[in-house]
C-alpha cells in the first residue's frame, strides 16, 4: 500500500468515525426507537408512593430556601413527600437556614467535612424514606408537575430510573448557540435511547430512581447521574427512560465561560468511568455496551479523528478532489475561530462550527484534567 493509499484510508476512516459519532448514531438510534421502541407504560398511581427528594448543597445560603420551597410546592400529596437536604461541609449559613424551617417534611443531613456530591448521595439515599427517590440540584427549579410526572413512570414495573428534561434559556453568545444545538441533539438521543432500550445516564438536575435499586458508587465519582442509572440497568436489568414532560428550569443561559467548567468536569468523568467500569463495554456482560460506546466513549476520541482527518487531508492536496475538500476544511475551522473569537456572531455558519470545536476542545481539556488528577475527591 502506498503512502497516498494509506492517507486516503485514514481520511475516510476518520470521516466515517466522526460522522457516526455526531450524526450516524443519533439517526440510527432514532430509527430503532421508531421501529422497535417500547414506550414506558406511564400512568398516575392509584396510591401515590412516598417520594424523597434528595438535594446535595454546598454553601447555598442564598438559594437553598427558595429551592426547598419550590420542591415542597410540587403538585403531589404533601403527606407523601419529603425533602432530604445533604450539606457537603458548608461553611456559610446554609445549615442554619434549613434547620430554622418549621416544615416536618424537610430533613437535614449536615456533613462536617466536604467529600463531594457522590459521597453525599451514598450517605443520604439509604436514609431516604421514600420508595422513589428524586435527585436534583440547588440551582434549577421544578415545575409543579415535574415530580408527579416522574413518579407516573414507575407504574411500569420494568422501569428502574427516569430522567427529566433540563430546559435552558437560549444562549447569550454565538458559541453558546452552537452548544444549544448540541444539547437539543443530546435530548433527542436520550429520548430515543429510552424508547428503544435504556437511556445512557440521566440529567443530574432532574431524575428519579427506585430506592431499592440504588447501590453505592465510588465517592470520587464525577458522573453520578450516569453511573447510578447504569448500575440500575446493568446490575438489575431495569430500564432507564427519558420523560420530556418532567422539566427542570435552569436560570443560566448556555454561555461558554460558564459552560467550560461544567463540560471539563463532565468529560473528565467519561474518562474516569471508562477506567472504573471497563466491564460495561463487554457485550456478554452489558446489553447496553453498544449504546454506551456510541453515546459516550466515541465522543472522547473524536478530537483524535479530527486531527487525523485534517492531517491526512493536508497530505492529499496534490489531488484535485482532496484539495477542494481541504479548502472546505480550512473554511470550517476559520469560521469556528471567528465564532470563538467574536461571541457576538450568532449566525449559524459561525456558531455551529464554533460550538463543535469548543466542545471538542473541552474533551481534550477534560482528558488532561483527568490525567493530572484535577478532580480528586473533595476538590470539585
Amino acid at each position: 500500500m502506498s503512502s497516498a493509499d494509506g492517507c486516503q484510508l485514514l481520511f475516510w476512516f476518520s470521516l466515517a468515525a466522526l460522522f457516526y459519532t455526531f450524526l450516524g448514531y443519533p439517526i440510527l438510534i432514532g430509527l430503532l426507537a421508531r421501529m422497535a421502541g417500547r414506550p414506558t407504560k406511564k400512568s398516575p398511581p392509584a396510591q401515590p408512593p412516598l417520594v424523597s427528594v434528595v438535594l446535595v448543597a454546598f454553601n447555598e445560603e442564598t438559594r437553598i430556601l427558595p429551592r426547598v420551597e419550590n420542591l415542597l410546592a410540587a403538585s403531589y400529596p404533601a403527606d407523601r413527600l419529603e425533602v432530604l437536604v445533604v450539606t457537603d461541609g458548608s461553611t456559610d449559613t446554609t445549615v442554619a437556614k434549613l434547620r430554622a424551617l418549621a416544615d416536618p417534611r424537610v430533613r437535614v443531613l449536615a456533613r462536617e467535612q466536604r467529600a463531594g456530591k457522590s459521597a453525599c448521595l451514598n450517605a443520604a439515599i439509604p436514609q431516604a424514606r421514600g420508595e422513589i427517590v428524586v435527585l436534583c440540584d440547588a440551582r434549577q427549579r421544578f415545575a409543579p408537575h415535574t415530580i408527579p410526572e416522574l413518579v407516573a413512570n414507575f407504574s411500569d414495573p420494568s422501569l428502574g430510573a427516569v430522567s427529566g428534561s433540563l430546559e435552558i434559556d437560549p444562549a447569550a453568545t454565538g458559541v453558546g448557540g452552537g452548544v444549544d444545538l448540541y444539547w437539543k441533539l443530546e435530548k433527542f438521543i436520550r429520548a430515543s435511547e429510552g424508547r428503544f432500550r435504556s437511556t445512557i445516564g440521566a440529567t443530574g438536575a432532574v431524575y428519579a430512581i427506585r430506592r431499592e435499586l440504588f447501590e453505592p458508587i465510588p465517592n470520587d465519582t464525577l458522573l453520578d447521574d450516569v453511573v447510578i442509572p447504569m448500575q440500575i440497568a446493568v446490575n438489575h436489568g431495569k430500564r432507564v427512560s427519558f420523560d420530556p414532560t418532567a422539566p427542570a428550569y435552569d436560570p443560566q443561559t448556555t454561555d461558554p465561560a460558564k459552560e467550560k467548567r461544567r463540560k471539563l468536569r463532565t468529560l473528565a468523568g467519561n474518562f474516569q468511568m471508562l477506567t472504573q467500569h471497563p466491564g460495561w463495554l463487554l457485550p456478554w456482560r452489558t446489553p447496553l455496551w453498544w449504546q454506551l460506546l456510541s453515546h459516550k466513549y466515541s465522543r472522547i476520541v473524536a478530537p483524535v479523528f479530527m486531527v487525523t482527518m485534517f492531517a491526512s487531508n493536508a497530505a492529499l492536496t496534490s489531488q484535485p478532489f482532496y484539495r477542494l475538500v481541504f479548502g472546505a476544511h480550512l473554511a470550517f475551522y476559520a469560521l469556528a475561530l471567528l465564532g470563538l473569537a467574536l461571541p457576538v456572531l450568532k449566525w449559524k455558519p459561525f456558531s455551529v462550527p464554533a460550538g463543535f470545536v469548543f466542545l471538542n476542545l473541552m474533551t481534550v481539556g477534560g482528558c488532561v484534567n483527568w490525567l493530572r488528577g484535577a478532580y480528586r475527591q473533595g476538590k470539585w
